[in-house]
């Protein structure tokens, strides 16, 4: 065989090296298809913005502010998630979160009750609410939105009846030194906040309960065909989604050292908010708890950041309305040119 026989094979051998105008299409195309991306880079984007413009913004003390607002927020919106991936909606976590920290409170200092059993005792009772909600929906097919709104109504009325319309003070230290401890400089409440983000991941993505839920959200009666016990499935989601609502209650309680009747309604708004802001299909079925995290860390940068440049707070509520307005907008965008979710 000759040398020029032996080049002849080599000359036809493409370049291995990536063209850069494809590797950036092909970069922009996973960005503009993963809503947790574009919701990371926002965080970053508002983060920096913000704190040249405001120097305390991104002070420690202020950053530690935050972290408990955050705790606030994200454990509520994933909660609410975990419904809305079902294909459901729960729209009682706010007036839930109230009712908890009056409950909490009613049971420590009315009753009696030490702080840790109030606590358990308190934390029981929303799970089994939720309990209650999964059962009207799976079992008597009930809407998720009425049932939820009953819930609302009640937990609400409730409040205001345990304490006739004053808040309960002299409750124990435990509830304020959960909000108040540090571990290094980091509050518990945010440490919370990433616990519940860690378990919900695992639970979600890597066991086979979380990829049943999946597909009860994606397609319910291909779902039961398939042998997954929806209703179980959706339960579950309900129940941790009232028993979370009913943890960031005790938190708001020990922040503020008194159970008021008129804190919660209102968060559910903001909990739907940050879910679909990090990529959760109000259609059910898709969504992940890093955006998730992320739509909830976008919210409390945005609202820190409009008191931080004294905007007044009137407007933080057309804020968040008008982020929740785009957010549904670019994901139904995204779903039409991507051909995904459609149902």
């Amino acid at each position: 065989m000759t040398a020029q026989s032996q080049l002849a094979p080599q000359e036809t051998v493409p370049d291995p090296r990536p063209r850069p105008r494809a590797s950036g299409a092909r970069l922009l195309r996973t960005l503009a298809e993963s809503p947790e991306a574009g919701v990371i880079i926002a965080c970053v984007v508002v983060f920096v913005v913000i704190a040249a413009k405001a120097p305390t913004y991104s002070s420690v003390a202020n950053l530690q502010v935050m972290g408990r607002d955050l705790a606030q927020v994200g454990i509520l919106a994933i909660g609410e998630s975990l419904v809305i991936l079902t294909g459901g909606i729960d729209l009682s976590v706010g007036a839930l979160a109230g009712l908890a920290g009056i409950l909490a409170a009613w049971f420590n200092v009315d009753a009696g009750l030490p702080a840790p059993v109030a606590i358990l005792i308190t934390l029981v009772i929303c799970a089994a609410i939720g309990l209650w909600h999964g059962a009207m929906v799976t079992r008597l097919n009930v809407p998720p939105f009425v049932i939820t709104l009953v819930t609302f109504t009640v937990a609400q009325g409730l409040s205001l009846a345990i304490t006739s319309g004053t808040p309960i003070n002299g409750i124990d230290p435990l509830f304020s030194n959960l909000s108040a401890y540090y571990i290094d400089t980091v509050p518990v409440p945010a440490l919370l906040f990433v616990a519940a983000a860690v378990v919900a991941w695992f639970a979600l993505e890597r066991t086979y309960i979380g990829r049943q839920i999946y597909a009860v959200g994606g397609n319910k009666e291909a779902a039961r065909l398939a042998g997954i016990p929806t209703g179980r499935r959706i339960t579950s989601t309900y129940v941790a989604s009232s028993a979370l609502a009913g943890l960031v209650g005790i938190l708001v309680i020990g922040r503020m050292n008194v159970a008021d009747p008129s804190v919660g309604p209102g968060w559910e708004l903001i909990a739907i908010a940050a879910a679909v802001v990090g990529g959760v299909s109000l259609f059910g079925g898709e969504g992940r708890i890093a955006g998730i995290a992320a739509g909830a860390i976008l919210l409390e940068l945005i609202a820190n950041g409009l008191l931080a440049l004294h905007v007044s707070p009137y407007f933080q509520q057309v804020v968040q309305g008008a982020v929740l307005g785009v957010a549904i907008l670019l994901d139904r965008v995204r779903a039409n040119y991507f051909g995904r979710g459609r149902r």
